[in-house]
């Protein structure tokens, strides 16, 4: 499936979704689902399994309180056994390996002074982004809700000093690259800026699994800091390199999906195809 279908279909599961959180209590139909999107059923079906590979049913199993809870547990056993059992090493998301380094503090002062950012658009199976990197690394990564302009502001924002410049075949062919779904995927290092304990959060996060969802005070367990959950979250909500820094694995421990930056529905949707793309895989 070409990127330009997997976005046009991400919208339709994206109003899926949100049908379903906004009628959770009524117990929605397959049948009512795909009127919610105007479709039928067999054509939903169809949607469904190009974009996740699974069925509306087996896709709704995934979303389910009951399955985040699940979910919360499993990652509560590894944390329990102990803290390196798989949460350590290098990050994986479907083979992809992920690397980081901070930036320096004389590049935090400066606001990026001498820093070259290239950006652009790029197609991703959660809708269509901004993608912007450096020599060193990926640096920005950020979903489009509405319009595109907000999005590559705030790039501007984040670096004010940096040398940007637009380069949209190269951002293609690097979204094309971290969304692949072959089985090959390579690398791909991160240049991050924000506080210790910000990246502290995100490096945990890089090396969690796709199978793995997270509470708060789990995350906080994982960087020796048990009294800071709320801290943690304010480090999620500063985090603006989507996907690669999996906060949307964090989710309630009362099993809710809870907040994120590019929506509930984006989150939801990112939780679901992982856990699909590993059934898929296993």
């Amino acid at each position: 499936m070409d990127n330009f279908e997997s976005h046009r279909h991400y919208q339709i599961v994206e109003k899926a979704i949100q049908f379903i959180n906004t009628n959770f209590d009524k117990q929605p139909t397959l049948l009512d689902i795909a009127g919610s999107v105007h479709m039928s059923e067999h054509h939903l079906q169809r949607v469904f399994s190009q974009w996740a590979g699974i069925s509306p049913k087996r896709f709704l199993q995934f979303i389910t309180k009951q399955a985040a809870l699940d979910a919360l547990q499993n990652t509560n056993n590894l944390l329990d056994a102990s803290h390196s059992i798989g949460l350590s090493g290098s990050g994986r998301l479907h083979d992809l390996l992920v690397t980081c380094e901070g930036m320096t503090p004389g590049e935090l002062k400066g606001g990026g002074e001498g820093v070259m950012i290239q950006y652009g658009v790029c197609s991703t199976p959660f809708g269509e982004a901004i993608l912007a990197w450096t020599l060193r690394g990926v640096c920005y990564l950020q979903f489009i809700k509405d319009k595109q302009q907000p999005v590559i502001d705030e790039l501007y924002r984040q670096w004010p000093n940096a040398s940007i410049t637009p380069n949209r075949e190269e951002a293609v062919q690097m979204g094309n690259g971290i969304f692949s779904s072959s089985l090959e995927r390579g690398k791909i290092h991160l240049l991050l800026k924000g506080t210790n304990f910000q990246i502290k959060v995100w490096e945990a996060l890089i090396n969690t699994h796709s199978s793995q969802q997270l509470s708060y005070s789990q995350v906080s367990q994982l960087i020796d800091s048990p009294k800071s959950a709320r801290a943690v979250g304010t480090a999620l909500a500063n985090n603006t390199i989507g996907y690669l820094i999996p906060c949307h694995r964090v989710i309630k421990n009362n099993g809710e999906i809870g907040n994120y930056r590019w929506g509930i529905e984006r989150k939801t949707a990112m939780l679901a195809w992982e856990r699909a793309s590993l059934e898929e895989s296993s």
